[in-house]
């Protein structure tokens, strides 16, 4: 069986998903959520096989759970099942780990296969999304450089650590923990933390 966690803020959604998930003989409906906060707690007791994750919720979630639950390590793929395809939302939720990227309006079945694959380690795009990717792929930049400086404080920015607390365990002030972030934001071309630590593991720098 494949065990799936539901994460959308509308109970009618989330009813819809169960049982147009649970009718197929291999699939799970193991826990719902309605934000992301919810979804990475239940993730870590349930740990189920996939969490279909809606991208914008009150309350938190979408990209910035994703990225936590890469960096806690935990088992589970994460597909993105939404109504925003926009090339801002489709990158982020990709470079943070999402398994997939999905719009509401598939049909049962080719929800159920979405899941399949993922389960088996496959990635899964709906089209029009795969062709954004495609095209933000020509088009991509040259690789950044970051420090080992700079590096360390993005890991633990992953881990989510506050300014503080990354001071306190690289030995240094808030204020450098600072000057290293907005550098590090500079180079990678972003303007938040959560951006900055999905492009830098997108790029093979964490």
């Amino acid at each position: 069986m494949i065990r799936i966690l539901l994460a959308d803020d509308h109970p009618v959604v989330r009813e819809g998903l169960r049982a147009m998930l649970d009718a197929e003989d291999d699939l799970d409906v193991v826990g719902e959520a309605s934000s992301g906060p919810q979804a990475e707690a239940q993730a870590a007791v349930l740990l189920p096989d996939i969490v279909l994750m809606d991208l914008r919720m009150p309350g938190g979630g979408g990209v910035d759970s994703i990225v936590r639950m890469t960096a806690a390590g935990l088992p589970c793929r994460v597909i993105v099942l939404t109504t925003y395809e926009t090339d801002g939302d489709i990158l982020r939720a990709v470079e943070a780990g999402a398994a997939g990227y999905l719009l509401k309006d598939l049909a049962r079945g080719e929800l159920a296969d979405a899941v399949r694959a993922a389960a088996r380690g496959e990635t899964v795009l709906a089209p029009t999304v795969a062709a954004r990717l495609v095209d933000h792929l020509r088009t991509r930049p040259e690789r950044p450089h970051l420090s080992d400086r700079e590096t360390a404080v993005l890991r633990l920015v992953a881990e989510g650590c506050t300014n503080a607390e990354i001071g306190r365990r690289l030995f240094i002030g808030e204020s450098t923990v600072k000057t290293h972030l907005l550098r590090s934001f500079a180079k990678l071309g972003v303007d938040d933390r959560t951006a900055a630590v999905t492009s830098a593991m997108r790029l093979g720098l964490l």
